[in-house]
């Protein structure tokens, strides 16, 4: 095993050694600019930055700033981050665009501790791990719940912010790790256009527009479009053929009350990579390109998000504000996904790589010898969510003591469907399990269309929906002039239903429900104590809970009794610095997760809440300039993560009792850094790095760890941009994602790719 740099020494060099200079920097002058174009002004285009803190524009080009000092949710209590008891990190649109990154999981690899996972029953959407714990259902669209089974696209986005650690006071229900909230593109009182172009070698081309136009004194309308079509992977069978569209109209911008009305709609037709099998506790190694599916596959999507925003001041400490969400997504698939490898035995019949000898893919049982049996994963999705937000935000004194008081009800209705469906096939004419399309070889792309005699059948017909309610306070209390208590509560109520068509009489031995129905009720907390000394310097403890009820993503097609919800408690301390005149913003904090109650299979596929989980360890990271040429942005995650009381089968057979939880590296870091000479030329590049992780939960199969280098240049002018990225410099094999599906399969990463932007503004 490879030895480790000591985490606690890397600590406590970055958080402590910064504290003297933090002491210095309060004198200096504020941050700079907010990366919100309505807070850009024009400037001169010979200028040069004058003093570190600035960052001189051209033209109307927007803010580059990679440092973000302020969060967009309301429930926080804190504008400022640095009044924020928790880890946040924030990746700006400025991050995004100099990286090229295109799709939510791009921007997320930018917060340590974050991987890329899949939700139960496929790779269904975007689906992510936060500090070893699945956020399928903790992702947020502006402050609301956005829990739809879909691809997510960052082309209606002005940036997306990681909150880490438990959450429910702030959200409701899940955030066990923590939530991903993304921040859409708004209105403001100006007018602005920027049009972007962009091709690579795989041979994906795609472009986006994003028009801002004021009209009248105080309204503006923001309309941005996307649309893609290629390739988009060098792995084989990963087309796609996507558009979107995202306006938004705010009225009243600067007055007492203000109205936003907006709309995300997209369409998506795409071939998904759903990975490689493994064998011999390793994601099988079939050469990188090599898919499983047919040439026919695809998921197709539409989603439909429809938001309003009133905010009202009511005076200068108190505002009223009310936000409704509606989101509907229908997901179609029809994917094959190498589920087994095997052989073929007597009469070409499939044999299981279980039944082997000597199977290791290079020796007893060479590649050229391995076949795969292929897996339907064919179903229709609907989701529907439709939420309403109410919250009054005061700021008041008792004395000498400050408040400020958030108070708000949130309502909520979700529904969803699952219509499932099989193909069945043969392998040489031999039977094979039902689901089961046919068997190809281990080292080769398909390359054709599912068998004509192949017929799909329906398969279950899963129908489930849930009313929720939730009451919450939080208070930022300020004792002092450099002290903070931050405490919060909320209750809430969660009623679910489901049916599944399968075995509708429950008949004895099977261990699909007919129909279950669920009420809980949950008390969830948040406590920190926030010392500031200067306004460049924080150091805060804290304290937050959150469950997760048993139907909280509204799917059971097993056993599942009405179980208690799982309840998750985190601790965390940590320190916030500001330096070079708060150009610089560092951060580092240790924290401990704990999962009580966490829902564990027994061996009839039945279900209990026996189970217990734990991830402790802890974060740094860095944003902003060191110059004014040279930007940084990074951080480095460590997680110690442990199944306390899991799964114990009395024959030893998939035990996980003192396991690491699947996907969970012990160690994630990343580096992204740019330098930009005379305003004009820009070079830059960084890495990403994924420890050793495992794709079940008994450990048996090892993802191994890899870094991937990218790179950067740009010339910049004050009217467009012309930017290039290289990808996977190194053309290394690693694997993106993790399926726990099948014992465990892997998702191998894009080969080297470049890629060439154009962005013209006017």
């Amino acid at each position: 095993m490879a030895k480790r740099v000591p985490v606690k020494t890397a600590l406590v060099g970055l958080l402590v050694a910064p504290a003297a200079m933090a002491q210095q920097d309060t004198a200096q002058t504020p941050a700079s600019p907010s990366a919100d174009p309505s807070q850009t002004q024009p400037a001169n285009p010979s200028a040069a930055p004058a003093t570190m803190q600035t960052v001189t524009v051209t033209g109307s080009r927007p803010s580059e700033d990679f440092q973000v000092t302020k969060g967009s949710i309301n429930r926080l209590g804190a504008a400022n981050l640095m009044d924020v008891p928790q880890s946040v990190v924030v990746i700006n649109r400025a991050l995004m665009q100099s990286q090229g990154v295109t799709r939510l999981e791009d921007a997320v690899r930018n917060a340590p501790g974050v991987t890329i996972g899949s939700a139960e029953g496929g790779n269904i959407g975007t689906n992510i791990n936060i500090n070893g714990f699945s956020a399928r259902t903790d992702i947020y669209l502006d402050g609301m719940r956005d829990r739809g089974q879909y691809y997510r696209d960052v082309f209606a986005l002005e940036q997306v912010e990681v909150l880490m650690g438990p959450s429910s006071m702030l959200f409701g229900r899940g955030s066990t790790g923590g939530i991903i909230n993304q921040v859409t593109k708004k209105p403001f009182l100006k007018q602005a256009t920027e049009l972007s172009a962009q091709a690579t070698t795989n041979g994906l081309v795609r472009t986006t527009a994003d028009v801002n136009t004021p009209f009248q004194e105080n309204n503006a309308a923001r309309v941005s479009a996307m649309f893609q079509v290629g390739k988009a992977s060098t792995v084989d069978q990963t087309n796609v053929l996507d558009f979107g569209l995202a306006p938004t109209v705010k009225l009243g911008i600067g007055t007492p009350t203000e109205i936003t009305l907006g709309a995300i709609l997209q369409h998506r037709k795409d071939q998904v990579n759903y990975g490689v099998p493994n064998l011999n506790g390793f994601p099988l190694n079939a050469p990188r390109n090599t898919a499983y599916g047919f040439n026919d596959d695809y998921t197709e999507q539409d989603v439909i998000a429809l938001q309003s925003l009133v905010e009202h001041k009511i005076s200068p400490n108190m505002n009223i504000r009310n936000q409704t969400e509606f989101v509907w997504v229908n997901t179609a698939v029809r994917e094959t996904s190498g589920g087994f490898v095997g052989t073929l035995g007597n009469g070409n019949r499939f044999v299981a790589a279980s039944n082997l000898t000597g199977n290791t893919p290079y020796s007893g049982q060479p590649l050229g010898n391995l076949w795969i049996r292929q897996l339907s994963r064919d179903r229709n999705i609907n989701d529907i969510t439709v939420e309403n937000q109410t919250e009054v935000l005061s700021k008041f004194e008792t004395g000498p003591v400050g408040h400020t008081l958030l108070m708000g009800i949130d309502l909520n209705y979700e529904s969803y469907t699952n219509q499932q469906m099989s193909r069945t096939g043969t392998c040489f004419g031999n039977a094979l399990p039902s689901g089961s399309v046919g068997c190809t070889p281990a080292g080769y792309t398909v390359g054709a269309n599912t068998p004509g005699n192949v017929a799909t059948v329906l398969g279950n017909y899963a129908s489930s929906s849930a009313w929720g309610a939730g009451f919450y306070a939080n208070d930022t209390i300020q004792l002092l002039p450099e002290l903070k208590v931050v405490a919060g509560l909320r209750w809430d109520y969660y009623a679910a239903q489901i049916a599944n068509s399968v075995n509708r009489n429950n008949t004895a031995g099977s261990t699909t429900v007919a129909g279950l129905q669920q009420t809980d009720t949950f008390l969830s907390v948040r406590g920190g104590i926030i010392y500031e000394p200067t306004p460049a310097q924080s150091y805060y403890v804290s304290y937050s809970t959150s469950f997760n009820p048993s139907l909280e993503q509204l799917t059971s097609t097993t056993g599942t009794q009405n179980l208690p919800p799982e309840n998750n408690k985190g601790v965390e301390a940590g320190v916030k610095y500001e330096l070079f005149g708060s150009n610089l913003s560092l951060n580092g904090a240790v924290f401990s997760i704990i999962k009580n109650n966490a829902r564990t299979a027994n061996p009839d596929g039945t279900f209990s809440p026996t189970g217990n989980v734990q991830v402790s360890g802890a974060r740094a990271g860095f944003a902003g300039r060191i110059t004014p040429e040279w930007q940084v942005f990074g951080g480095y995650a460590y997680l110690n993560g442990v199944i306390i009381q899991g799964l114990n089968y009395q024959n030893g057979q998939g035990n996980t009792t003192g396991k690491v939880p699947l996907n969970t590296p012990r160690d994630t870091a990343n580096l992204w850094t740019t330098y930009t000479f005379k305003e004009t030329y820009e070079i830059g590049g960084g890495f990403f790095y994924v420890g050793q992780r495992y794709a079940n939960n008994t450990n048996t199969v090892v993802v191994p760890a890899y870094t991937r280098v990218d790179l950067t240049a740009a010339y910049k002018q004050p009217a467009y941009d012309v930017r290039l990225n290289v990808y996977n410099l190194f053309n290394t094999v690693y694997y993106d994602g993790v399926i726990a599906s099948d014992g465990g399969r892997a998702v191998v990463g894009s080969g080297l790719t470049g890629m060439i932007t154009l962005n013209y503004r006017l």
